[in-house]
């Protein structure tokens, strides 16, 4: 997959569709492209919302992916999150798990890709299948719980959409995939 801007504007242009098709309300703030946490800290200063660092990992055995979500000061290193999460070994997944599971590139992850892990069970891997039909497990930071807003990349790295609390989790029961507050 390639990132030309039409590309991106397409990504942020079906994520949009898709909350406001589901009613869920959201504010758009663009900005360069940002694919680190610490280069968009700057942007997201006047940002009236919790801001999140996600990222995308795959087990030793390459048939499940997680995508993690924390708040985005928090730092966590991988050992303690593989104790953290009870799924083995893991690493972060390649630009093509990503493309292929959430329908992402590198810089952009985001739980808004779970659009693209919606009715897969037809046309996906068998082998990379949870009992529930998606190819990714969530893992949420539980201090998440507490916010009023989140912040995340509508699935491309040029603006950050901001949600409520109660919006995200309608988005979670639309998307229907396991998740779990760590």
């Amino acid at each position: 997959m390639t990132d030309s801007e039409n590309d991106r504007l397409e990504r942020r242009r079906k994520t949009l569709d898709f909350l406001t098709a589901a009613g869920i309300s959201w504010e758009l703030h663009t900005h360069p492209p940002l694919p680190t946490v610490r280069e968009a800290l700057e942007y997201w200063k006047e940002i009236d919302a919790t801001h999140c660092k996600n990222l995308f990992f795959r087990n030793h055995k390459g048939n499940r992916h997680y995508l993690v979500v924390l708040e985005c000061h928090k730092e966590m290193d991988i050992h303690s999150l593989e104790k953290e999460l009870h799924q083995g070994k893991l690493s972060f997944a390649s630009q093509e798990r990503m493309e292929r599971c959430l329908g992402l590139l590198p810089g952009s992850v985001s739980p808004l890709g779970l659009i693209n892990d919606i009715n897969v069970a037809d046309s996906a891997d068998p082998k990379e299948l949870f009992e529930n039909g998606h190819r990714v497990k969530l893992f949420l930071d539980r201090d998440l719980k507490e916010a009023e807003k989140l912040s995340f990349h509508p699935c491309e790295n040029t603006s950050g959409v901001v949600l409520s609390n109660g919006g995200f989790m309608k988005f979670l029961a639309l998307w229907g995939g396991e998740y779990e507050w760590i």
